[in-house]
This record gives C-alpha cells, structure tokens and sequence, in this order.
C-alpha cells in the first residue's frame, strides 16, 4: 500500500473535506483505514458515503456496521437504501444511482475530493470487460486514477494496489470488513472475469497490474491529444447545428469520426447509447458521398440530412402542409415573410413581385408544392415543372415540399418567390398595382 500512501499524499491538501464511497469490504475499509491514519496530519473531514443496494438479507447489517464504524472514529456518515425492482440490467442501474448519490453528498458538504475503492485487480476487469464488448479509446483505457469535475476530483488512490495487498493490509493492520458473497456469483459477468481471467494472468505476470496500469495511462496521453485535435476541428466544421463537410472531408479520418461522435452525443444526450458501429459507418460514407441530397432515418425519429455541403439533423414528420391567404403579409417562419408594399426601386429580381389585379384570380394563396406543379416563366416559352426548377436552382431537398408558392384561386402559379417569376409578373415600365416582397434573412 505504499504508493497509495504516496499517491494520497501528494494529492491531498490540509483541512481538505472529502468523501468516501464506502461498501463495508475489505477495499473501501482499508481505504478508510489508511485515510483516519492521515485525519490528524491534515486536519480531514471524512464523509462516509454508503449505498444499501437493498437486494440481499445482510445489506441492513452492513449499513449498521458502517454506521457503528464512523461514529466510533468521528466520521460522518450518509446512506442511502435502493429500491430496483426489476433487475434486468441491475448493475449499471445501481451504479448510476450510486454517483448520483455520491455527487449530491459531495455537493451538500462542498467537499474537494470523492475517494472510491477501485484497485489494480478492478481495472484489469475493466479493460478486459470493455474490449470485449468494443467500445473507443476512453473506455479501453479503463478509469483514471484521477477524474476532474466541475468543482470536485474523483480520486482512486487503490489503483496501484491489488485485492491480496488489500487483504494483506488488513490482517496486518486489523482492518474490520465484511465479505459480499454476491461478489462470488458467475451471474455476474464482472465475476466471470475475476475468478477466470485474473488467475491466468497473474500467474503469467505477477505485477500485471501495474503493465495495465500503464496501458490506461498511455491511452489517457493519446485520448488527451485526440479531443484536444477534435475540438479545434469543431470549431471549423459544426456550427449552429450545421457541419460543413467540405472542411470535415479535409480532416484525419480518426478526427473526422470523433466529430460525428461528438455530434451525436450533442444530439442524443443520455440516449447516446442507441446508436452503434453501423450508424457511425452508415454517416461516415454519407459525408463522403458524392450524392447532393440524402436523407436517412435514425432512432427516436430524428433525420440526418445531407445538403449539398451541410450536415444537419431535423425531426421525422415536421413538414409543413398548411395554405395561407395572400393580402399584406404572410409570416412564414422567424426566418422569411411575404409581405405587400406600396413602391420599390429595385427593376429585376426574383424577392420582387409586381402584379396586375385585373389579369389574376383572387384570393392569392401561398402553399407548399404539389407533385403536378408548374410554371409559365416569365420570358421562356411553355411550362416548366416546379420540380426541376428546384433541381437547377439546387434548392435543399428537405425544403422543396415546404417552399412557398405563390398561386392565385385558379391555382395559376404566380411566384416562386427567390426563384422564379411567372408570365404574371409585370416589368417597371408596364401597369401594375400590386407589389410583393419575400424576405429570408437566409438569403440574405
């Protein structure tokens, strides 16, 4: 247990408040052991933090030893009991339950520190649970010995130790523990891992922790300098919720994917978990399709789009199918409106409208397109569909069944408004006594 006295400290600054997750194991209780060793020389306050999982006979025995424990060595104690009635997934219930608890207590007595029991034999289980599981660099690398929060550090000072050193400690020192027999049972795939894997490496290495230990240290050096690389990359390619994929395709294929990671976790949040390897790959070549528009279809209704040299999200089923009466405005989004004015300057554009009353049906309507709509163009001769104006005037795929058109009541095509005028729209030098204007502060 030197180095973790070592370790400590270091670490540990005099008058310190500090938490420790404590189970009533040999871990967590040797850990308390040596931290009461330390209260005076630093002037401690030791918050014992205790979670009842509340699924075996003796889990209201532990909480009382614990509690007898503290108050005979001046500690302050907390607990909580758990109520997980369905126990499919128990662990990682419990576990999230478990720091959420842990955080609150940090944060009630304003503590620097949350000390946790994990040791070296832990994260060998860790490392080995996770690559066989697959997961990125962050979680092959196991857990830190320390982990920086916003106002507290979750220090693991028994990473350099292993559960014989714990015991060892324990019977030299007269360390009092409890044994969870739970921790013998194979049901468990931690278990499995511990009573299979831990011997046979062991036995190849007797200080194969500390070669893990090692391992996850290096693999923190290399993912320190991969999210320092991916968040300059942020800043050029996502803004706004939009990714500009000509400077994502520029960038090392690894930072390109941590973008899309990055991304998805920003989108997702804590449903980050739906997604797997296919739905990383399956976005990874739409970046690199030549294709202008794609659209596809990922869980919880959300919808990646591809336009043109953007990549955005949008929810499923959000179109727009809704008809407005055209007279002195028309709000159609914060961003754009169509709106009636009395005079302008301007001679040719396609954001102006001028119009005849007499040669036009009224009410004038603006609604989104239909699949049989076309235009008469002003100075082409015959139609064309609405749908290859579309196509030539590269109009995003996810805003064509929504863009607005401008009809009269005989369903004539009047406007496309930014795009194209009809046949209706009159020249500054002819008679006109209507004038539209579309404003999109996009365009602009």
């Amino acid at each position: 247990m030197k180095d973790t006295i070592t370790f400590l400290n270091k670490i540990i600054k005099p008058n310190s408040i500090l938490v420790l997750g404590i189970s009533g194991g040999p871990d967590s209780m040797s850990l308390l052991d040596i931290l009461l060793k330390l209260k005076d020389k630093y002037n401690l306050k030791i918050i014992c933090a205790h979670v009842n999982h509340n699924i075996r006979i003796e889990s209201n025995e532990e909480e009382e030893f614990i509690k007898k424990i503290c108050q005979k060595n001046n500690c302050i104690f907390e607990s909580i009991k758990l109520n997980i009635t369905n126990l499919k997934n128990f662990e990682n219930k419990a576990r999230k339950e478990r720091y959420t608890f842990f955080k609150n207590i940090v944060s009630k007595y304003q503590a620097l520190y949350l000390l946790t029991a994990h040791h070296g034999d832990d994260l060998i289980e860790t490392i080995l649970m996770h690559i066989t599981r697959g997961s990125n660099f962050t979680g092959y690398a196991g857990f830190k010995k320390i982990s920086e929060y916003q106002n507290y550090k979750l220090i693991r000072p028994l990473i350099y130790t292993t559960k014989d050193d714990i015991l060892k400690y324990c019977q030299i020192n007269n360390v009092e523990y409890l044994i969870d027999q739970s921790n013998f049972n194979e049901l468990y795939t931690r278990n499995r891992y511990r009573k299979q894997m831990l011997p046979f490496l062991k036995k190849e290495n007797k200080n194969v922790h500390k070669k893990f230990l090692k391992f996850s240290e290096e693999l923190e050096l290399i993912e320190n300098y991969l999210e320092k690389n991916t968040q300059s990359a942020l800043t050029k390619t996502y803004d706004f919720g939009k990714v500009n994929l000509h400077e994502l395709n520029e960038l090392d294929f690894l930072i390109k994917k941590r973008v899309i990671e990055y991304i998805l976790k920003e989108e997702y949040q804590d449903n980050i978990n739906i997604l797997n390897v296919k739905h990383i790959n399956l976005i990874m070549d739409i970046c690199a399709s030549n294709k202008p528009n794609i659209c596809i279809n990922l869980p919880l209704k959300k919808v990646l789009v591809k336009e043109y040299n953007y990549l955005f999200f949008k929810n499923a089923n959000t179109n727009n199918s809704n008809e407005y009466i055209l007279e002195d405005c028309v709000i159609l989004s914060d961003k754009e409106k169509i709106i009636k004015i009395s005079t302008t300057d301007i001679e040719k554009s396609n954001f102006i409208l001028r119009l005849n009353s007499q040669e036009i049906a009224f009410p004038l309507k603006v609604r989104p397109r239909k699949n049989s709509d076309y235009i008469k163009v002003k100075n082409l001769n015959g139609t064309k569909k609405v749908k290859d104006i579309f196509i030539d005037e590269k109009v995003p795929k996810t805003k064509r069944d929504n863009y607005p058109i401008v009809v009269d009541s005989k369903n004539r095509i009047l406007w496309l408004p930014g795009l194209k005028k009809s046949e209706f729209d009159k020249n500054k030098d002819e008679f006109y006594d209507i004038i539209y204007k579309y404003e999109n502060s996009e365009e602009k």
